[in-house]
This record gives C-alpha cells, structure tokens and sequence, in this order.
C-alpha cells in the first residue's frame, strides 16, 4: 500500500496493524482492521467510487462523515451503502463503477420542506404500516 502513513507524528509508529483482504470491483487488495471501505481504497490509491446517475461523471469521496452519500458503494449485493462509514471487514466484496440508484425513493421535488411536511409523509410509520 503506497498511500498509507506508517509514522505519525502523534501516534507513532503504526506497523502493527491486522491486515483484511477484499475485493474491489473484482481486484484483491490490503486494508488493515479499523479501516472504512473508504480509507482502504484511499491507502490503495482508489480514488472514483461510482459514476454520477445523471451525468455519468465520476464520483469520490466527499464529506467523509456520511452525510452527502457521494461514496455509496455496494458491499456482498447490498447498495447504497456508504464507504466512509463502512469498517472493512476480511473477505468483503466490494462493487462500485456503476450507476447506483440514488439514497432517496423520492425525486427532490417531493422531498420535505419542513419537519411539519415530513411528519406528514410518514404518518403510516407510527401506526407501523411499512412504507414502499
């Protein structure tokens, strides 16, 4: 792994890591336990996650504490799930490059404007009736 610091000035040394083994769009690679998905690309010098839906433009990571969904990946057939938040785990498989469906079933124009608006939407939760 050539992207990886392995002499931190406040942590010290860090060569005592447990290495994972996992796949990337089909490519084995090395991360090491306590890595996100998303650091242990990184630290293998992966940078694009997937493509943009509308656009097909490359996407990375962007905020990187999980709130932007730019690095949604999917991980042994689950989607949308976010590789900054994700700890590698030995043996995952990672898929991404494709076109991911987008975090929300609702197109913006029907998202909540208001909290009042989304407690309207989702009525049919508290008198547990699955929504879809």
């Amino acid at each position: 792994m050539t992207n990886r610091i392995v002499n931190h000035p406040v942590l010290g040394e860090l060569t005592n890591q447990t290495s994972v083994t996992f796949t990337f769009d089909g490519q084995t690679y090395e991360g090491f336990e306590g890595d996100t998905i998303a650091s242990a690309l990184l630290a293998n010098g992966i940078r694009q996650l997937r493509v943009h839906e509308g656009t097909g433009a490359p996407r990375a990571i962007y905020c990187n504490i999980g709130h932007c969904f730019e690095c949604r990946v999917t991980v042994n057939d689950t989607q949308i799930v976010r590789a900054c938040m994700t700890p590698i785990q030995q043996q995952m498989v990672i898929e991404s490059g494709k076109m991911q469906p987008a975090p929300f079933k609702a197109s913006p124009e029907e998202w909540p404007r208001t909290y009042a608006e989304f407690e309207k939407m989702n009525e049919h939760h508290k008198e547990g009736v699955p929504h879809g």
